[in-house]
This record gives structure tokens, sequence and C-alpha cells, in this order.
């Protein structure tokens, strides 16, 4: 037994060891992160106003052939490559809404910075909205779309386009802002790719609009792609001790709606498949980009690693064919921005299951609904999180009252218990057999607390999963201290009246059996304390009420169960 004992406390002490030293690994390299100076194409100016103009910046002009991706096999033979434009530098124009900021490289016409004015990077930074795309030394995240083929424009080296202007702002009173780039061949052929904006949208369109002037027939395709580093967002914000929200690359097939692929999935097995209407996307915490071609018409999807080590998710369309002095269009919607489920559903089928809530989706999937229908009325996310707990334990309360007078009477028995131990101590068979005997007189399962418990399971780990994906609760404050339910309580307060709750509550049920396994409970309060002291206050709430209905319930039935055992 000193054995065991030994044993159990030096493996208490290495995970609790593993797991600040995980800790402070993750606090080093978010200070290293934090501490890198990191160049915007959109700086901010720490006011909230719109910087005066955008930056010129002068980088090798050698194109990228890796990003661009395989024509379709019907086009492919016959498919010249056309000679790069020259350019010197690569110049920038800025489009603003209000709810997007973002950055176009008028070579490619990509973009290469956005961010979300509707979110803040950091929570006491009120002038840095988040940056969601971004090209720079910490991590290169942008979306590029382009024209390839026989004729395509951007087959060899990216198009150069120009503008009427270096900004474009969505006008108080206007509900749409349009942003055209121009560009003219040498053979009569013109294109323009026009970005369409939306007030309140973070979803665009984007467009080539081709007049073929040429003496010949024009034939290309439209290709959209995510380019992106495997790092982590540089604004994650991860106090989950372990447990990383996915990141990686999501599509939609005919047979089966969610597809995802981690890095490491596209990196040692390629993806490409030829899907009718879908989007694909790469996902992270709380965000997404998105890729949504006409939906219908048959797409080339693909996602792969670079030579570079850069993962590539985009898809190709069949071929736009122009006979000489026609003109044609061809487009499809980009989606960069939150991960609002219930918007996303709106604009594409299976769109909004990007919000993973895991092999439990059917019970988070209600949960949240529940959640967003009590927020509606109550206006804050905390009450809504404490009401929804309330109402989840209502529903368990006949299954979880089996489970707590079944644990009252074997704490009532407990005296009885003991007076066997004693008796039999040297003999482990009769003492089995002397508490089976008092068991069945007492009318008691020793099993009947548990099967309850493990019912309630599923629902309990999908709100958790639920609660850690909502975007809602970003950056959401509750009360007083708690600014932010996704994050950590900064005071420790709610993880240590948790704890508090988990050891009041052990008190209230009978003692294991076994020695060793009553050391371990007795441990439980203090392991499950350290763990939540990094989890989102959100899921902290949760556990804490949850944990405070029960001693409630718990108590009554105690007082119950003794006084009727006492009356006989």
């Amino acid at each position: 037994m000193d054995l065991q004992r030994i044993l159990l406390i030096g493996a208490i002490a290495l995970l609790s060891f593993m797991l600040l030293t995980e800790w402070v690994a993750f606090k080093d390299d978010k200070s290293a992160a934090a501490a890198e100076e990191t160049t915007r194409l959109i700086p901010s100016n720490g006011n909230g106003e719109l910087p005066e103009a955008p930056p010129v910046l002068k980088i090798d002009p050698e194109p990228l052939e890796e990003d661009l991706p395989d024509l379709p096999p019907e086009t492919a033979a016959d498919a010249p490559l056309i000679p790069e434009s020259p350019v010197d530098d690569r110049r920038f124009i800025e489009v603003y809404t209000d709810v997007l900021q973002f950055a176009i490289d008028l070579q490619g016409g990509d973009i290469v910075e956005l961010s979300l004015r509707k979110f803040l990077a950091q929570l006491d930074k009120p002038n840095q909205p988040l940056v969601l795309l971004e090209d720079n030394s910490t991590l290169v995240y942008i979306s590029q779309s382009g024209l390839i083929g026989p004729d395509g424009i951007d087959s060899k080296g990216r198009a150069l386009y120009t503008a009427d202007a270096q900004r474009f702002t969505l006008a108080d009173g206007k509900d749409k802002l349009i942003v055209n780039l121009q560009w003219q061949g040498s053979n009569d052929v013109t294109v323009t790719k026009r970005f369409t904006l939306l007030r309140g949208e973070y979803l665009m369109t984007i467009e080539y609009l081709i007049e073929n002037n040429s003496a010949s027939r024009w034939q290309a395709n439209l290709f959209g792609q995510i380019k992106r580093g495997s790092g982590p967002p540089p604004a994650a914000d991860d106090n989950f001790m372990g447990m990383q929200p996915f990141l990686g690359v999501a599509l939609t097939q005919p047979d089966e709606r969610f597809t995802k692929f981690s890095f490491e999935d596209i990196y040692e097995d390629p993806f490409k498949a030829q899907l009718p209407g879908g989007w694909i996307a790469i996902i992270q915490h709380y965000f997404l980009s998105a890729w949504i071609p006409n939906s219908d018409q048959t797409h080339t999807y693909s996602a792969r690693v670079t030579a570079s080590g850069y993962n590539i998710a985009g898809f190709t369309s069949p071929a736009l064919i122009l006979e000489p002095g026609q003109r044609g269009h061809v487009g499809a919607e980009f989606y960069s921005g939150p991960k609002d489920q219930y918007r996303l559903e709106e604009i594409s089928p299976y769109l909004d299951l990007s919000v993973d809530y895991g092999w439990l989706w059917w019970i988070a999937q209600p949960l949240f609904w529940m959640l967003t229908l009590i927020h509606s009325f109550v206006g804050n996310w905390g009450v809504a999180i404490i009401l929804l707990t309330v109402l989840i334990k209502a529903i368990f309360f006949p299954l979880s009252a089996k489970s707590y007078k079944s644990m009252a009477r074997m704490r009532a028995v407990q005296p009885k218990l003991m007076d066997i131990r004693e008796q039999y101590a040297d003999d482990r068979a009769k003492q089995s057999q002397a508490m089976m005997e008092l068991y069945k007189k007492e009318k008691i399962n020793p099993m009947g607390g548990c099967l309850p418990i493990l019912v309630q399971m599923p629902v309990f780990i999908g709100l958790y999963w639920m609660l850690m994906e909502s975007v809602e609760l970003r950056h959401a404050p509750f009360i007083l201290w708690i600014k932010d339910l996704s994050v950590m309580d900064p005071y420790f307060v709610l993880p240590l009246l948790m704890g508090a709750s988990m050891w009041y509550m052990q008190k209230l049920n009978p003692p294991p059996p076994d020695p060793m396994q009553a050391k371990i409970m007795q441990w439980m309060p203090i392991m499950f304390t350290f763990f939540f002291l990094w989890f989102p206050a959100g899921l902290v709430l949760y556990w804490l009420v949850n944990n405070l209905l029960s001693i409630a319930q718990q108590y009554v039935i105690n007082k119950q169960i003794e006084g009727a055992i006492a009356k006989n």
C-alpha cells in the first residue's frame, strides 16, 4: 500500500511538472511572438482613423509559379505559357467597409492583408482590429485568384493591374462598394477584376469581366485559392492546456458533408477531386476563409503543400470560351470572417459545419440554439450560460436524483460498512459477502449512482465543445473582472471556487471502499483546479454553476434519506 501511495504521489507530481512546463513554454512563445515586429500593409495609427496613404513595397518580382494550380485535364494539353509582365515593384490599394479593411496587391489582384474591424486583436487595444489575412515574416496567409489556361493572364507570372485610386471606402449611406482593377493585353483583350462588397458583410464577390476584341478565340479557367503557412495564428486565443482547436483545410463533398484535412494530412496525401458546387476553406479557432464558386458547375478542388512549404487549398473552374468580339464573365464568392454558423448556413450548404463540434455535434447544435435564444432575452453571455446550465440540470433532475439517492443511502450505511471491514479485515471473501448482504438488506445498488452520471456525460461534453467553439463568446464580458469569457479568469477566482465546490461535493458523498481510490478522490479537486486555471472563463462558469446546483440537490436528498433512516 505504501508503494502504491508513493507511485500515486509521484505520478501526480510528474503530471503537474509537465503541465507547468508546457504552460511556461506557451507563455514564452506568446511573448516572443508579441515582441517580434510585424510589418503591416495597413498600419494601425492607434486612434481608429484610416491611414493617409498605402505603402509601396519593393520586393522580388520573381513570380511563384508553384502557387498556380494545375489545369483541368481537358485544357491542360493546350495551355501555352505567356510571358510574365515586367514589374519592378508591387503596389497595393486599400479597401474599407464597415466590417472589413484589406489590401489588394495589384500584381495578381490578390488579397494580401485583411482585418476584421468589428473584432479586436486584443481586448485592451480597442484601435487594433484582428488581422486574419497577412503576408509578412510572422505568417503568410493570403487569398489568391486569377485566370489560367491557354489565354489566361496569370498562366505564367501574375497579371499586373491598374486601379483608378489607391483607396476605396464604402461611403456613408451606401450599401455597396465596387472596386475595379483593369488589365489591358497587347492582343485587344481587356480584363476587369471586380470586387463587390456589401455593408455589414464578410462575404464578397470577385468577378472577371472579359472583352475579347481580338481576331481569335479566347479561353481561360478561373482559379481561387487560399495560401497559408503552417504556423498558428499570431493572435491565437489558446487557453486550453494542450486542447488545440482545429487548424487546417475543410470542404464539402456529395458523399460527405464536411471533410477536413490537417496540414500534415495534405503534405502526406494531397487531395484532388472534381466536385459539383461546394466550397473549400481554411479554418481556425473562431474564424475561417472560404472560396465558394458557382454552385451550378463542377469544379476541380485541391489541397496540397508546395515545395516552399506553403499549404494551398482552392478550386479551378471549367474553361470560359469567348469567340472574337464576345464579352463574358466568370467569378466566385470569397468569405473571410467569423464562424457565424447561421450566416455560413445561408451562404452555402454545410459551410456552417466549419463550426466544428466534433462527433457530439448533434447534442452541441441544439445547445447552441438554446444558448443564443436565452442570450436574445438576457443580453449577457455569462448569464445565458448560467441559465442554460440550470435548464440542463432541470432536464436531468430525475436521473440526478436517482444517483444522489443511491449515494445518500451508501453514506447512511457507512458505519455498518466500516464495522464489516474491521470484522473481516483478514478475509476479503467474507468481507465482500457481508457487504453484498448489507446492500441487499438496505436495498442499495452500489452501481446505482454511476449509470445516471454516464448518461449525462455526452451532454456535458457537447456543451463543453459548444462553448469552446462559439465565436460569440470571444471578448464577451460577464461581470466585474470577467471581461472576456473566452480566456482564463485573470484572477483565478472562478477556478478556485470551482475547486472548492468539488471538494464540498466529495464531503457529501460516501468515500470509496478502497483506500487507494479514496486517496485519489481526495486529490481530484486539486488536480481539476489546476487544470481549470487556464480554461476559458465561460467553461469554468458552466462547471461551477453545475457543481453548485448538484451540491444543493445532493444536500436536500441526503437530508431526506438520513431522516427516513432515522425514523426507521
